[in-house]
């Protein structure tokens, strides 16, 4: 793990960082041991205790930066359960529910539901497939969703239906990022009233609409080049000053320095042999 502070300037003076609440699940059962994506070779060794150690990291930065962090007890035989951002999407006290696309992760979605549902959210089931925040990023008061790869487009209609906010598809083309949080980051969860929340991107994840959404709507978005991709820079998470960030997103890490924003650079290079960062490790709960 590293942790930098930026040296003082102006424009770190506009970055506010807000407490968040979030639920994280210790990837005591991590391995790989199928294959849903090409990060995962179950033919590679994985080192559970390393996952653990790298996570556990992670979870002391959360806790340095006043967050309130959750647990869910993780379940023997649900390897991937440490992502927990894929276990549904939390917005108004509201939990919608995730619906997996493949078998292999489908009983985490029941498992993360039970925990919504005993901890005073209200539950609504999925009727669509849908992989929670790790296809649905909230930019102040609109959801970006993504779908190509794991959401259906359909769960994008529920999510109008069920929080009658702005919702905004947008189609992802590189299976290499085939959820919406490892394309792109959020930076500012909570942007001060009439200004513009804004975001970090891949832009080779995107077909044509989706970078034209893009462009209109963030014309002043980091947009991340193709190394710090491949090791899962933009899945990262924001309190609008602090970003926790992989430690070897170093270009990413410039231009955030750059904006005023203070990187944090983690370890989590075995959690990637799954297919997973900072952010897929970590679901937002929104009262």
């Amino acid at each position: 793990m590293s942790a930098t502070m930026p040296a003082t300037n102006v424009a770190s003076a506009t970055r506010i960082p807000s407490k968040r609440t979030i639920l994280m699940c210790r990837p005591d059962f991590f391995t790989v041991n199928y294959r849903i994506n090409p990060w995962m070779h179950p033919e590679d060794p994985t080192d559970t205790s390393l996952a653990v150690r790298q996570w556990e990291s992670l979870y002391r930065v959360y806790l340095d930066l006043g967050f309130d962090v959750k647990l869910v007890d993780p379940i023997d035989g649900l390897p991937d359960m440490v992502y927990a951002a894929n276990g549904g999407f939390v917005l108004d006290n509201i939990a919608y529910g995730a619906s997996f696309a493949y078998p292999e992760r489908q009983p985490e979605g029941p498992a993360y539901m039970k925990w919504f549902a005993a901890n005073g959210f209200d539950v609504r089931k999925p009727q669509s497939i849908n992989e929670g925040e790790g296809d649905f990023l909230l930019v102040g008061d609109v959801i970006l969703a993504g779908t190509g790869f794991r959401s259906a487009t359909d769960s994008h209609r529920e999510l109008f239906r069920i929080y009658g906010r702005e919702v905004v598809s947008l189609e992802l083309i590189n299976p290499s990022f085939y959820h919406l949080d490892t394309a792109i980051a959020v930076l500012d969860p909570d942007p001060a009233e009439g200004e513009q929340a804004n975001i970090a991107y891949l832009p080779s994840a995107f077909n044509g609409e989706g970078l034209a959404i893009l462009a209109e709507r963030f014309p002043d978005a980091i947009l991340v080049n193709e190394e710090d991709a491949a090791v899962l820079g933009l899945n990262s998470f924001s309190d609008g000053y602090n970003v926790v960030i992989a430690s070897r997103a170093k270009d990413f890490e410039r231009q955030l320095r750059e904006r005023g924003y203070n990187p944090i650079g983690v370890d989590l290079s075995e959690l990637l042999l799954g297919g997973g960062g900072v952010k897929c490790c970590t679901l937002e709960l929104r009262r």
